[in-house]
Protein backbone atom coordinates (compact mmCIF):
# COMPACT_ATOMS: atom_id res chain seq x y z
CA UNK A 1 0.00 0.00 0.00
CA UNK A 2 1.39 3.41 -0.91
CA UNK A 3 0.05 6.92 -0.48
CA UNK A 4 0.68 9.20 -3.47
CA UNK A 5 0.85 12.59 -1.72
CA UNK A 6 1.84 14.56 -4.83
CA UNK A 7 -1.27 13.34 -6.62
CA UNK A 8 -3.64 13.75 -3.69
CA UNK A 9 -5.72 16.84 -2.98
CA UNK A 10 -7.03 18.54 0.13
CA UNK A 11 -10.29 16.64 -0.22
CA UNK A 12 -9.13 13.29 -1.65
CA UNK A 13 -6.14 11.11 -0.76
CA UNK A 14 -4.91 8.86 -3.57
CA UNK A 15 -3.44 5.51 -2.60
CA UNK A 16 -2.16 2.66 -4.78
CA UNK A 17 -2.37 -1.08 -4.22
CA UNK A 18 0.83 -2.46 -5.71
CA UNK A 19 -0.37 -5.63 -7.39
CA UNK A 20 2.37 -4.95 -9.91
CA UNK A 21 4.58 -6.53 -7.23
CA UNK A 22 2.68 -9.79 -6.74
CA UNK A 23 5.71 -11.66 -8.09
CA UNK A 24 9.33 -10.84 -8.82
CA UNK A 25 9.11 -13.04 -11.90
CA UNK A 26 5.96 -11.60 -13.48
CA UNK A 27 3.43 -9.70 -11.41
CA UNK A 28 0.12 -7.98 -11.98
CA UNK A 29 -3.46 -9.04 -11.41
CA UNK A 30 -3.26 -12.23 -13.49
CA UNK A 31 -1.09 -13.90 -10.85
CA UNK A 32 -3.89 -13.91 -8.29
CA UNK A 33 -6.28 -15.55 -10.76
CA UNK A 34 -3.73 -18.11 -11.91
CA UNK A 35 -2.97 -19.14 -8.34
CA UNK A 36 -6.37 -20.86 -8.28
CA UNK A 37 -6.67 -21.73 -11.96
CA UNK A 38 -3.31 -23.47 -12.27
CA UNK A 39 -3.89 -25.32 -9.02
CA UNK A 40 -7.06 -26.72 -10.56
CA UNK A 41 -5.27 -27.62 -13.79
CA UNK A 42 -2.58 -29.42 -11.81
CA UNK A 43 -5.21 -31.23 -9.73
CA UNK A 44 -6.81 -32.51 -12.92
CA UNK A 45 -3.49 -33.70 -14.26
CA UNK A 46 -3.93 -32.11 -17.68
CA UNK A 47 -1.18 -31.86 -20.25
CA UNK A 48 -2.38 -28.65 -21.90
CA UNK A 49 -4.05 -25.36 -21.11
CA UNK A 50 -6.08 -23.77 -23.89
CA UNK A 51 -6.75 -20.08 -23.46
CA UNK A 52 -7.69 -17.01 -25.45
CA UNK A 53 -6.85 -13.31 -25.63
CA UNK A 54 -5.68 -10.41 -27.74
CA UNK A 55 -2.18 -10.59 -29.19
CA UNK A 56 -0.79 -8.38 -26.41
CA UNK A 57 -2.63 -10.22 -23.63
CA UNK A 58 -0.99 -10.06 -20.20
CA UNK A 59 -3.09 -13.05 -19.17
CA UNK A 60 -1.66 -15.24 -21.94
CA UNK A 61 1.88 -14.25 -21.05
CA UNK A 62 1.35 -14.86 -17.33
CA UNK A 63 -0.18 -18.25 -18.08
CA UNK A 64 2.86 -19.17 -20.15
CA UNK A 65 5.23 -18.01 -17.43
CA UNK A 66 3.60 -19.99 -14.63
CA UNK A 67 2.31 -23.11 -16.42
CA UNK A 68 5.68 -24.00 -17.90
CA UNK A 69 7.37 -24.91 -14.57
CA UNK A 70 4.40 -27.20 -13.84
CA UNK A 71 5.05 -29.14 -17.05
CA UNK A 72 1.81 -27.94 -18.62
CA UNK A 73 1.84 -26.71 -22.22
CA UNK A 74 -0.06 -23.56 -23.16
CA UNK A 75 -1.98 -23.07 -26.39
CA UNK A 76 -3.30 -19.55 -26.89
CA UNK A 77 -5.79 -18.45 -29.52
CA UNK A 78 -4.98 -14.79 -30.17
CA UNK A 79 -7.00 -12.10 -31.95
CA UNK A 80 -5.72 -8.85 -33.50
CA UNK A 81 -4.92 -5.73 -31.48
CA UNK A 82 -3.44 -2.34 -32.41
CA UNK A 83 0.33 -2.59 -32.66
CA UNK A 84 2.39 -0.92 -29.95
CA UNK A 85 5.91 -1.72 -28.73
CA UNK A 86 4.35 -3.18 -25.56
CA UNK A 87 2.08 -5.50 -27.57
CA UNK A 88 4.95 -6.71 -29.76
CA UNK A 89 7.09 -7.34 -26.69
CA UNK A 90 4.34 -9.40 -25.06
CA UNK A 91 3.95 -11.62 -28.12
CA UNK A 92 7.69 -12.16 -28.35
CA UNK A 93 7.72 -13.11 -24.65
CA UNK A 94 4.83 -15.53 -25.22
CA UNK A 95 6.88 -17.35 -27.82
CA UNK A 96 9.91 -17.38 -25.55
CA UNK A 97 7.84 -19.15 -22.86
CA UNK A 98 6.92 -21.84 -25.35
CA UNK A 99 3.31 -20.71 -25.81
CA UNK A 100 1.81 -22.21 -28.96
CA UNK A 101 0.07 -19.29 -30.67
CA UNK A 102 -2.99 -19.96 -32.83
CA UNK A 103 -4.04 -16.79 -34.67
CA UNK A 104 -7.71 -15.94 -35.20
CA UNK A 105 -9.29 -13.10 -37.12
CA UNK A 106 -11.90 -12.24 -34.47
CA UNK A 107 -13.30 -13.46 -31.16
CA UNK A 108 -16.00 -15.33 -33.08
CA UNK A 109 -13.32 -17.13 -35.09
CA UNK A 110 -11.34 -17.63 -31.87
CA UNK A 111 -14.24 -19.53 -30.34
CA UNK A 112 -14.15 -21.99 -33.22
CA UNK A 113 -10.39 -22.44 -32.89
CA UNK A 114 -10.64 -22.96 -29.12
CA UNK A 115 -13.34 -25.61 -29.58
CA UNK A 116 -11.12 -27.48 -32.01
CA UNK A 117 -8.32 -27.67 -29.44
CA UNK A 118 -10.30 -28.88 -26.44
CA UNK A 119 -10.05 -32.47 -25.29
CA UNK A 120 -9.72 -34.68 -22.23
CA UNK A 121 -6.06 -33.69 -21.83
CA UNK A 122 -6.83 -29.93 -21.90
CA UNK A 123 -8.05 -27.38 -19.37
CA UNK A 124 -9.75 -24.29 -20.75
CA UNK A 125 -9.10 -20.86 -19.20
CA UNK A 126 -11.27 -18.03 -20.59
CA UNK A 127 -10.11 -14.59 -21.66
CA UNK A 128 -8.34 -12.78 -18.83
CA UNK A 129 -8.65 -15.82 -16.56
CA UNK A 130 -12.09 -14.43 -15.73
CA UNK A 131 -14.34 -17.27 -14.71
CA UNK A 132 -15.64 -17.75 -11.18
CA UNK A 133 -12.56 -19.65 -10.02
CA UNK A 134 -10.20 -16.99 -11.35
CA UNK A 135 -12.27 -14.14 -9.96
CA UNK A 136 -12.21 -15.75 -6.52
CA UNK A 137 -8.53 -14.83 -6.49
CA UNK A 138 -9.74 -11.27 -6.11
CA UNK A 139 -12.10 -12.18 -3.32
CA UNK A 140 -8.86 -13.28 -1.64
CA UNK A 141 -7.30 -9.94 -2.59
CA UNK A 142 -10.23 -8.01 -1.07
CA UNK A 143 -9.77 -9.87 2.19
CA UNK A 144 -6.07 -9.05 2.05
CA UNK A 145 -6.92 -5.37 1.65
CA UNK A 146 -9.36 -5.52 4.57
CA UNK A 147 -6.64 -7.04 6.74
CA UNK A 148 -4.25 -4.24 5.75
CA UNK A 149 -6.87 -1.64 6.68
CA UNK A 150 -7.43 -3.30 10.05
CA UNK A 151 -3.66 -3.30 10.58
CA UNK A 152 -3.59 0.47 10.02
CA UNK A 153 -1.65 0.41 6.76
CA UNK A 154 -4.22 2.74 5.15
CA UNK A 155 -7.70 4.12 5.91
CA UNK A 156 -10.70 2.24 4.60
CA UNK A 157 -11.08 3.40 0.98
CA UNK A 158 -14.33 4.98 -0.11
CA UNK A 159 -13.60 4.03 -3.71
CA UNK A 160 -11.42 1.41 -5.39
CA UNK A 161 -10.60 2.21 -9.04
CA UNK A 162 -9.61 -0.82 -11.10
CA UNK A 163 -9.40 -1.83 -14.76
CA UNK A 164 -12.42 -3.61 -16.25
CA UNK A 165 -10.99 -5.68 -19.08
CA UNK A 166 -12.59 -9.12 -18.77
CA UNK A 167 -14.47 -8.52 -15.53
CA UNK A 168 -12.86 -10.92 -13.08
CA UNK A 169 -10.72 -8.50 -11.06
CA UNK A 170 -13.47 -5.94 -10.44
CA UNK A 171 -16.02 -8.68 -9.76
CA UNK A 172 -13.91 -10.46 -7.16
CA UNK A 173 -13.05 -7.21 -5.42
CA UNK A 174 -16.68 -6.11 -5.25
CA UNK A 175 -17.80 -9.45 -3.84
CA UNK A 176 -14.96 -9.66 -1.34
CA UNK A 177 -15.20 -6.06 -0.15
CA UNK A 178 -18.95 -6.40 0.33
CA UNK A 179 -18.16 -8.91 3.06
CA UNK A 180 -15.58 -6.66 4.72
CA UNK A 181 -16.09 -2.92 4.18
CA UNK A 182 -18.33 -0.20 2.74
CA UNK A 183 -16.05 0.42 -0.23
CA UNK A 184 -17.45 0.95 -3.74
CA UNK A 185 -15.56 -0.60 -6.67
CA UNK A 186 -15.33 1.41 -9.90
CA UNK A 187 -14.50 -0.67 -12.96
CA UNK A 188 -12.99 1.48 -15.72
CA UNK A 189 -14.10 -0.15 -18.97
CA UNK A 190 -11.20 -0.67 -21.39
CA UNK A 191 -12.66 -3.42 -23.61
CA UNK A 192 -15.52 -3.46 -26.07
CA UNK A 193 -18.38 -4.07 -26.50
CA UNK A 194 -18.60 -2.26 -23.17
CA UNK A 195 -22.01 -3.65 -22.24
CA UNK A 196 -20.77 -7.23 -22.68
CA UNK A 197 -17.76 -6.68 -20.42
CA UNK A 198 -19.90 -4.96 -17.80
CA UNK A 199 -22.44 -7.79 -17.90
CA UNK A 200 -19.61 -10.31 -17.43
CA UNK A 201 -18.33 -8.36 -14.44
CA UNK A 202 -21.77 -8.18 -12.83
CA UNK A 203 -22.44 -11.89 -13.38
CA UNK A 204 -19.06 -12.88 -11.98
CA UNK A 205 -19.58 -10.67 -8.93
CA UNK A 206 -22.86 -12.45 -8.21
CA UNK A 207 -21.21 -15.85 -8.68
CA UNK A 208 -18.31 -14.94 -6.38
CA UNK A 209 -20.57 -13.56 -3.68
CA UNK A 210 -22.77 -16.64 -3.79
CA UNK A 211 -19.72 -18.88 -3.45
CA UNK A 212 -18.15 -16.79 -0.69
CA UNK A 213 -21.28 -16.46 1.45
CA UNK A 214 -23.20 -19.61 0.46
CA UNK A 215 -26.28 -17.40 0.58
CA UNK A 216 -27.77 -16.71 -2.82
CA UNK A 217 -30.02 -13.96 -1.46
CA UNK A 218 -27.07 -11.69 -0.72
CA UNK A 219 -25.98 -11.57 -4.35
CA UNK A 220 -28.38 -8.76 -5.23
CA UNK A 221 -26.66 -6.47 -2.74
CA UNK A 222 -23.54 -6.28 -4.91
CA UNK A 223 -25.26 -3.98 -7.41
CA UNK A 224 -24.84 -0.62 -5.59
CA UNK A 225 -21.23 -1.48 -4.73
CA UNK A 226 -20.03 -2.10 -8.29
CA UNK A 227 -19.98 0.77 -10.80
CA UNK A 228 -18.72 1.17 -14.38
CA UNK A 229 -17.27 4.07 -16.34
CA UNK A 230 -17.00 3.78 -20.14
CA UNK A 231 -15.79 7.32 -20.76
CA UNK A 232 -12.10 6.38 -20.82
CA UNK A 233 -12.38 3.66 -23.48
CA UNK A 234 -11.76 6.09 -26.34
CA UNK A 235 -11.88 4.61 -29.84
CA UNK A 236 -11.82 1.07 -28.49
CA UNK A 237 -9.71 -1.68 -26.97
CA UNK A 238 -6.00 -1.13 -27.34
CA UNK A 239 -6.44 2.40 -28.69
CA UNK A 240 -4.45 5.00 -26.74
CA UNK A 241 -6.23 8.11 -25.49
CA UNK A 242 -4.95 11.63 -24.69
CA UNK A 243 -6.18 11.22 -21.10
CA UNK A 244 -4.28 7.97 -20.80
CA UNK A 245 -1.09 9.46 -22.17
CA UNK A 246 -1.29 12.30 -19.66
CA UNK A 247 -1.91 9.78 -16.88
CA UNK A 248 1.19 7.81 -17.93
CA UNK A 249 3.35 10.91 -17.62
CA UNK A 250 1.90 11.86 -14.24
CA UNK A 251 2.23 8.32 -12.89
CA UNK A 252 5.87 8.09 -13.99
CA UNK A 253 6.67 11.05 -11.74
CA UNK A 254 5.42 8.97 -8.80
CA UNK A 255 7.29 5.82 -9.81
CA UNK A 256 4.44 3.96 -11.52
CA UNK A 257 4.74 2.51 -15.02
CA UNK A 258 1.48 2.25 -16.95
CA UNK A 259 0.49 0.74 -20.29
CA UNK A 260 -1.79 2.50 -22.80
CA UNK A 261 -4.32 -0.35 -23.13
CA UNK A 262 -5.33 -0.94 -19.52
CA UNK A 263 -3.73 0.92 -16.65
CA UNK A 264 -3.29 4.36 -18.26
CA UNK A 265 -7.04 4.69 -18.83
CA UNK A 266 -7.76 3.44 -15.32
CA UNK A 267 -5.29 5.80 -13.68
CA UNK A 268 -6.77 8.69 -15.66
CA UNK A 269 -10.13 7.86 -14.09
CA UNK A 270 -8.55 7.77 -10.62
CA UNK A 271 -6.95 11.19 -11.14
CA UNK A 272 -10.28 12.64 -12.24
CA UNK A 273 -11.96 11.25 -9.11
CA UNK A 274 -9.30 12.96 -6.98
CA UNK A 275 -9.88 16.24 -8.79
CA UNK A 276 -13.65 15.94 -8.21
CA UNK A 277 -13.01 15.63 -4.46
CA UNK A 278 -16.13 13.58 -3.70
CA UNK A 279 -14.27 10.67 -2.08
CA UNK A 280 -12.01 11.12 0.94
CA UNK A 281 -9.87 8.04 0.27
CA UNK A 282 -9.38 6.63 -3.24
CA UNK A 283 -7.42 3.44 -3.93
CA UNK A 284 -6.09 2.84 -7.43
CA UNK A 285 -5.46 -0.89 -7.89
CA UNK A 286 -2.35 -1.23 -10.05
CA UNK A 287 -2.58 -4.37 -12.21
CA UNK A 288 0.44 -4.18 -14.56
CA UNK A 289 3.55 -6.22 -13.75
CA UNK A 290 6.60 -4.20 -12.77
CA UNK A 291 8.96 -7.20 -12.72
CA UNK A 292 11.97 -6.90 -15.05
CA UNK A 293 10.89 -7.93 -18.52
CA UNK A 294 14.29 -8.80 -19.97
CA UNK A 295 14.40 -12.36 -18.50
CA UNK A 296 11.15 -13.14 -20.30
CA UNK A 297 12.72 -12.21 -23.63
CA UNK A 298 15.62 -14.66 -23.42
CA UNK A 299 15.37 -16.79 -26.57
CA UNK A 300 12.53 -14.60 -27.86
CA UNK A 301 12.42 -14.08 -31.63
CA UNK A 302 12.76 -10.59 -33.01
CA UNK A 303 9.61 -9.10 -34.49
CA UNK A 304 10.88 -9.65 -38.03
CA UNK A 305 11.23 -13.36 -37.31
CA UNK A 306 7.77 -14.12 -35.93
CA UNK A 307 6.35 -14.85 -39.37
CA UNK A 308 3.66 -13.26 -41.56
CA UNK A 309 0.76 -15.25 -40.05
CA UNK A 310 1.39 -13.87 -36.57
CA UNK A 311 2.35 -10.44 -37.88
CA UNK A 312 -1.22 -10.10 -39.20
CA UNK A 313 -2.35 -9.92 -35.55
CA UNK A 314 -0.91 -6.39 -35.35
CA UNK A 315 -3.55 -4.00 -36.63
Amino acid sequence: MELLPRLSSRDSALWVKRDDQTSLRYGGNKVRKLERLLSEAKRRGVARIVTIGAVGSHHVLATGVYARPLGIEVEAVLVPQPRTPHVVMNLRADLAQGVKVLPATSFAHAGVRVASRLGRDAYFIPVGGSNRLGALGYVDAARELAAQVRAGQMPEPDLVVVTLGSGGTAAGLAAGLLEEMQTVVLGVTVSDPAWVVEHMGRSLAHACLKHATHREGRAAKVEPRLEWDRRYLGRGYGQATPEGERAMAVAAESGLTLDPTYTAKTFAAALDRVAAGKHKTILYWHTLSSAPFEPLLIDAPEEAAIGPELAKLFR
